[in-house]
């Protein structure tokens, strides 16, 4: 999609309902679905935010931003996610979070982003969070910054997420399961699964619709 487009679809997509968890489960594991809502408020999950964004590459499609984040000693080691993170105390609002964490993760100035839709929460039962997303435009290329906690850049085309070929499903063993199939997109040469796939799915959804 020609960034041009996207930038006309802005305020229909503002509008637009979003399609929950509905939209999520159909990239979600099978340990997801059997968390309701009761169950999950009842958790106390931890709140979180980030940030999906979108903008023009040299060629003026329109790309959105994934992050392969670090290796460490931890339950998202390594895995594929949008920039984001807990809200800290400084934070006003949950898209504060987002676009603070952001600007630490990959450099992008929260003055230069134009945020425009909340889509559903997400909740993670390996780290009882409960996970806010929003997505937000830049008007130019963006030049990336990335801090510790970001191993790579994964820029990916929009239409890329829109095509029916991305989606698939693969075998993995995590922390807590072992030699688990779970849905995902393939993007980038990367498998995307879990939270950010479950994200994905209802922007996808949005979008198509």
């Amino acid at each position: 999609m020609k960034f041009k487009k996207f930038k006309g679809n802005i305020q229909i997509l503002s509008n637009a309902s979003v399609g929950g968890l509905d939209a999520q489960f159909k990239l979600a594991p099978k340990l997801r679905t059997k968390y309701t809502e009761d169950k999950i408020t009842h958790l106390k999950p931890k709140k979180a935010a980030v940030l999906v964004l979108f903008y023009p590459d040299i060629d003026q499609n329109t790309r959105f931003l994934l992050t392969l984040r670090a290796s460490y000693k931890g339950t998202h080691s390594s895995q594929i996610s949008f920039p984001g993170g807990k809200i800290e105390f400084q934070d006003k609002s949950m898209k504060e979070t987002a676009l603070r964490e952001t600007f630490e993760e990959v450099g992008i100035k929260p003055n230069v982003i134009t945020t425009f839709k909340e889509m559903t929460d997400v909740f993670i039962p390996p780290s009882n969070f409960l996970v806010k997303p929003f997505l937000g435009y830049l008007e130019s290329i963006p030049s990336f910054v990335t801090n510790h906690e970001v191993a790579s850049i994964i820029e990916v085309k929009l239409d890329d997420l829109l095509n029916d070929s991305s989606i698939s499903k693969t075998v993995l063993s995590t922390s807590y399961a072992k030699k688990m199939e779970v849905p995902c997109f393939k993007l980038n040469d990367y498998i995307v699964w879990g939270a950010t796939a479950m994200m994905l799915s209802e922007i996808r959804e949005l979008f198509t619709n």
